[in-house]
């Protein structure tokens, strides 16, 4: 007996104590914008986040018979088992909320104390239905730009108002009825980490904050305009109506339909990504189909990319992705930190990632990287199988990359750096190790020359750099070097790259010495000496572009990543970033030797696939004086990263010059002397070295070409309009003398067709293939169809045809 009464009074002393610390009113603003006294005994974290220390009693569902009382057992029960919860230094323990698909329900009922009997909640103001006006011709989509999604669900962006309307069990009634909004994402939200968000009913709206106006009032529904803060984390958020009544608070149950997307707003002045040209943000941000530029810097190709940003269950996968990085949703409202998230997680190096690179022409148990015509088939595959997809290189990690910023709101593009130096250690140099009868040392020459490499700019403010370095940035999710612990790179700030800034983050001192290495030609004596005999500042960097806005042209933007060679500023900035710290390890300055008086250079012609071509060089004495010249020439299959596979080809001739004179001397490239070892981008790099024989003057000059490739042809007949039937026809004809075996066909039309591919076991020579598909748009306006070709002996075959879709005529 002495033991029950003592646990009563110790039960009776723990109630009292947790909830007469709790203040007995609060102020709550109506919306009218007037304070109201409301008396009800609350605990302030029920106010603040029902998710932070709420006793599981207050969880439950009234039990019978006690007309909606909760026991004083349990929250004794419930209050004393929270303060045995574990801490670490003074802290409780909180878990780490980085996933945004991890949920935990708000508590539908949260009570004070016990409800005296015979009152009934449900006479309180109770929710009866949420509308969301979330359909794409909605307001809410449209005045967002978001009307393009594939998706069901509410797609708003950050910083600007959208509407939402609540119908009630009763006329709302703002002199004694109090209610509010409640956004949640994560499973261990706080709101204080902006996981949990109050919205509060205000009389006016505020710049940059969260509340919700009342616009209109009919009957027993409320309109609300809803305005956004501009820092809000970017992900998918339930949303909870919570009424207060003099016992509780009453709070809607979870419910997936009122589910609300919240992206990045290049439109809102406040946000971290505006971009104040309409034009721009129609192509950086709504434009679902780019064009990548590769090839040579003299023979420039193209190839269409479907992005598909809006196609059903990319954004979920864009958020999936974050989710496998376990980025903590607290900071996913940083356009800073997803980018750099981003490029760690598109590749698949260190982090299961989305793709899985390969660059050694063998593509067993997986795509040619060639193959893929976008990045919708990609992305879906990576979420449906929780695997990384095979294979990808530059320019297919550059258009998935582009498709994820593109989808979460970031403006991006793609840029393409022709002659873009890998350079492993960042020291400025590019290294070509010469024997002194002037072939190359292949095992001293490690820096390596791509004929091309893409990358993606992000737009966004910087505000951990000084001011003047934001907009574009440098980010790179091909895996090349490790950046803190990861293959990422940047975000790296375009103009702190021209300007030899380096020192400011991220990885600029990598992305400084692709566009502004330098070639040195150093000739390896044999006594173990090293002399420099060339040195070419302007291979390097040759030409960066991306897509010009608007239009599928090229468009030159290499003087926003570098000055004019031999320009002031450019010497400037070369000095300021080798301040800042970047390496140069040869003194070259002076060690050039005088200009020779011969000029060497040489050309190749249009080169076909399967065909013979030639290549012409030219010597051309400038002097006087009577020449001998010994030359050198190295043909090589190369990967398009310029690491070569194979020299098809080698060939030393002698050349006389008399004084004041050229000469010209050809050679035949055969096909059969390049066609059996030939990689998927048909890419041939010719190295010619000359000596004078009377100077010891030595001249060297290399290029590169890509052979021209058949293409892909798509033909369309029927009734191009949307909600129609149209056929589609992809048309292929083998140019080769060989049978090409294993032959897939891809296809792929954003708002046309869902990505699509079709097997031929073989096609013989000078045959052709058909394949027909009936197509029905859903999307108007001007369209693209995507084609590629790959096999078992011949790839990046490509074909693209433009539509223009009509609407559907209104009845």
């Amino acid at each position: 007996m002495f033991l029950s009464q003592w646990m009563n009074k110790i039960s009776l002393a723990l109630v009292s104590m947790v909830y007469h610390s709790w203040p007995m009113s609060h102020r709550i603003f109506n919306q009218d914008g007037n304070a109201q006294q409301l008396d009800v005994q609350l605990p302030i974290h029920q106010f603040e986040n029902p998710f932070e220390e709420v006793p599981e009693a207050h969880r439950a569902s009234p039990r019978e018979g006690t007309s909606g009382g909760v026991r004083l057992q349990d929250l004794v029960k419930s209050k004393m088992s929270e303060t045995s919860r574990t801490a670490f230094g003074g802290r409780r323990a909180v878990p780490p909320n980085n996933s945004n698909a991890a949920e935990d329900d708000l508590p539908t009922v949260e009570l004070q104390g016990v409800v005296p009997r015979g009152v009934n909640l449900q006479e309180f103001l109770n929710v009866t239905s949420v509308h969301l006006f979330k359909e794409r011709w909605d307001t809410n989509k449209v005045d967002h730009h978001t009307d393009k999604y594939e998706n069901n669900k509410l797609i708003v962006r950050r910083g600007q108002s959208f509407y939402v309307q609540i119908d009630f069990s009763r006329p709302y009634d703002p002199r004694r009825d109090l209610f509010r909004l409640e956004y949640v994402i994560g499973r261990y939200p706080q709101e204080n980490k902006g996981t949990y968000i109050p919205v509060p009913i205000v009389s006016e709206l505020q710049s940059g904050k969260w509340g919700a106006k009342i616009v209109m009032r009919e009957d027993r529904s409320v309109r609300l305009s809803i305005q956004s803060s501009p820092k809000c984390i970017v992900g998918k958020f339930r949303m909870y109506v919570a009424v207060w009544t003099p016992y509780g608070v009453l709070r809607t149950s979870r419910n997936p339909e009122t589910d609300t997307y919240i992206l990045f707003n290049p439109w809102c002045e406040d946000d971290a990504v505006y971009l104040d040209n309409e034009k721009e943000r129609e192509e950086y941000v709504l434009n679902d189909i780019g064009v990548i530029f590769y090839g040579e810097v003299n023979d420039i190709k193209t190839r269409s990319w479907s992005y598909g940003q809006f196609e059903d269950g990319i954004l979920d996968t864009c958020l999936y992705v974050m989710d496998r990085a376990q980025m903590d949703l607290s900071g996913r409202g940083n356009p800073i930190k997803v980018s750099r998230v981003g490029s760690a997680m598109v590749n698949a190096k260190d982090d299961e990632g989305v793709l899985v690179g390969s660059w050694d022409n063998i593509y067993a148990y997986g795509v040619p990287p060639s193959a893929w015509t976008g990045s919708v088939d990609i992305l879906l595959e990576y979420r449906s199988s929780e695997n990384p997809v095979r294979y990808g290189q530059c320019w297919v990690f550059a258009g998935v990359f582009n498709t994820f910023l593109r989808c979460l709101g970031i403006p991006a593009r793609i840029v393409t750096n022709y002659f873009s130096a890998h350079d492993n250690d960042a020291n400025l140099q590019m290294d070509i190790f010469l024997e002194e009868d002037g072939n190359v040392n292949s095992k001293l020459t490690k820096d390596s020359v791509w004929n091309y490499h893409c990358w993606n700019e992000a737009w966004m403010t910087r505000p951990d750099l000084p001011v003047g370095f934001g907009g574009w940035q440098a980010v790179d999710s091909t895996p090349q070097e490790n950046s803190d612990g990861m293959y990422r790179c940047g975000p790296a700030s375009v103009q702190a790259i021209k300007h030899g800034h380096v020192c400011f983050q991220f990885d600029a001192p990598f992305v400084f010495a692709e566009v502004n290495s330098d070639l040195i030609y150093i000739t390896a004596k044999k006594d173990g000496t090293h002399v420099v005999e060339n040195v070419d500042a302007t291979h390097i960097g040759k030409l960066i572009v991306t897509k010009q806005i608007g239009g599928d042209g090229m468009m030159d933007i290499t003087d926003t990543y570098k000055f004019q060679e031999g320009q002031e500023e450019e010497r400037l900035a070369l000095e300021t970033a080798l301040m800042y710290g970047a390496k140069k390890p040869l003194n070259t300055e002076g060690v050039v030797k005088s200009r020779s008086n011969v000029d060497m250079d040489f050309e190749v012609e249009n080169a076909v696939l399967g065909k013979d071509f030639k290549l012409s060089i030219t010597f051309r004495n400038n002097s006087h004086n009577r020449y001998t010249i010994t030359a050198y020439l190295s043909a090589n299959i190369t990967f398009y990263t310029g690491v070569p596979k194979a020299e098809f080809k080698k060939e030393t001739f002698d050349v006389t010059l008399e004084p004041l004179s050229f000469k010209k001397e050809a050679v035949l490239i055969q096909a059969g002397e390049y066609m059996g070892q030939l990689l998927e981008q048909a890419s041939l790099h010719f190295f010619v070295t000359a000596r004078i024989n009377e100077t010891r003057d030595v001249l060297a000059k290399q290029k590169s070409t890509v052979l021209t490739i058949p293409e892909i042809i798509i033909k369309v007949r029927g009734t191009q309009v949307v909600g129609s039937d149209m056929t589609v026809t992809v048309e292929f004809t083998n140019p080769l003398k060989e049978t090409l075996r294993n032959v897939w066909i891809h296809l792929d039309g954003p708002g046309i067709t869902r990505p699509m591919k079709k097997m031929f076991r073989e096609i013989r020579p000078n045959s052709t293939v058909q394949w027909e598909e009936v197509c029905r748009p859903w999307v108007s306006g001007h369209r693209k169809l995507i084609a590629s070709m790959s096999s078992d002996s011949l790839r990046h075959v490509y074909g693209e045809l433009d539509v223009q879709i009509q609407r559907r005529p209104s009845m």
